[in-house]
């Protein structure tokens, strides 16, 4: 049997707040990375923001660690990124969708792992957890993750106009969507 956490070139753990704390302030300090993937006011980090966005990940309905393989066993994994589904309401539960985040180290992007987390996360999504419907958001100066989603097969499902204020001019939000029959 094949291990469920792995794809091909990547492996995905859970959450170890013993460990991870200084992980997650390390993908915080890039600060081009944090503002593609936060449209919140940018700020420098801090060991109280790392702890929030790791609680935020862990708490998810599916939170991890994004790993390469351990270059030279029996040395640990090397921790490029996280990816998590939100966790949907008591209330929304029976409608089956989530949102996808993710968020990867930027000496690690631009090879693909990306693409392969996402569509390992998406596979665990539809049947694993039963999801029906996956969506994602993106900013729309964000235009290289907006072009890796749709080739992953999201669809624009709407645009909320003007609603992101970044370098001095307003930015749309866009929403995409992915259903299991996709």
């Amino acid at each position: 049997m094949t291990d469920p956490f792995r794809s091909q070139r990547l492996l995905y753990r859970l959450v170890d707040p013993e460990v991870d704390e200084s992980f997650f302030r390390e993908l915080q300090v890039d600060p081009l990375a944090q503002r593609n993937s936060n449209p919140r006011v940018p700020k420098p980090p801090s060991k109280k923001s790392g702890l929030e966005y790791m609680k935020g990940v862990e708490d998810s309905l599916l939170g991890l660690i994004i790993c390469l393989p351990s270059p030279e066993p029996p040395s640990e994994p090397v921790s490029i990124g996280t990816i998590h589904l939100s966790q949907p309401t008591p209330d929304m539960v029976h409608h089956r969708f989530t949102f996808v985040g993710i968020n990867i180290l930027k000496r690690y992007q631009g090879q693909g792992y990306g693409s392969e987390a996402i569509k390992w996360i998406l596979e665990w999504a539809f049947n694993s957890a039963g999801m029906h419907r996956v969506g994602i958001r993106v900013a729309e100066y964000n235009s290289g993750a907006r072009r890796l989603y749709e080739k992953l097969g999201f669809k624009q499902e709407g645009v909320t106009r003007e609603m992101l204020w970044r370098d001095g001019r307003w930015w749309d939000d866009i929403q995409l969507g992915i259903l299991y029959r996709e």
